[in-house]
């Protein structure tokens, strides 16, 4: 029996003509939907850049040094990309929820993909709103294909700048690829989405925190 819960029928999603990106795969059969993303929509998305440097006293949190100006260079990045851009600076738990659902309920059906990008304090699997703390797939949850429907099938992107615990990480690099492109007729409400972290699980970047320095005097990393 089909788990009508956790798939959308590929039917309601527009064809899909124009391949780019690799696209959706199915939880069931493992296989995928179509080999591409289209991307030849009317607009390419919308941009939410999400930027809290100020925290309430009573979380103990200290300011985000630099961060302004990694939100002005990632608004730049999208905007010449062509996407919609729209900054939000230091909202609390509640607002991030009211906001990200709000978009959610948005008419996506003439954009091609939606990204997200929250610049905060954080552990593993949460971000800081300047009140406390939100979990990130309460966040998420909104976009899935059955309660954002113009969205299903697309790329859904959030991107996070936050630590996601204390101890150190070196990092390493490494290469991927996808699988072999398949047909099939469902995919899982949470497809397409992908999570870009600034550092792994539990950790804060080594290379981040040696350099915070110049992150607090400059607002970048070299």
């Amino acid at each position: 029996m089909e788990n009508t819960e956790n798939s959308v029928d590929a039917k309601s999603i527009k064809s899909l003509e124009t391949k780019i990106i690799h696209g959706s795969k199915s939880m069931d059969s493992g296989i995928f939907l179509d080999s591409r993303y289209k991307m030849d929509y009317p607009e390419m998305g919308l941009c939410i850049i999400i930027n809290n440097k100020n925290f309430h006293k009573s979380t103990g949190m200290t300011a985000r040094s630099g961060t302004d100006v990694d939100a002005a260079n990632i608004r730049e990045t999208f905007m010449n990309l062509k996407y919609e851009v729209r900054n939000k600076n230091d909202l609390t738990s509640e607002e991030i929820m009211e906001l990200l659902y709000n978009v959610s309920k948005e008419d996506h059906s003439k954009r091609s993909s939606f990204i997200c990008v929250i610049l905060s304090h954080g552990e593993e699997g949460i971000i800081f709103g300047t009140n406390g703390p939100v979990d990130l797939k309460r966040l998420t949850k909104f976009f899935r294909g059955d309660l954002c429907r113009s969205l299903a099938g697309k790329p859904k992107l959030f991107i996070i700048q936050a630590c996601r615990g204390t101890e150190l990480d070196c990092g390493i690099e490494t290469d991927s690829g996808f699988d072999d492109d398949m047909a099939c007729q469902k995919i899982p409400v949470e497809a397409d989405f992908l999570y870009a972290y600034s550092t792994a699980p539990g950790v804060v970047s080594a290379y981040l925190y040696s350099l915070h320095w110049r992150e607090a005097e400059e607002g970048r990393l070299p």
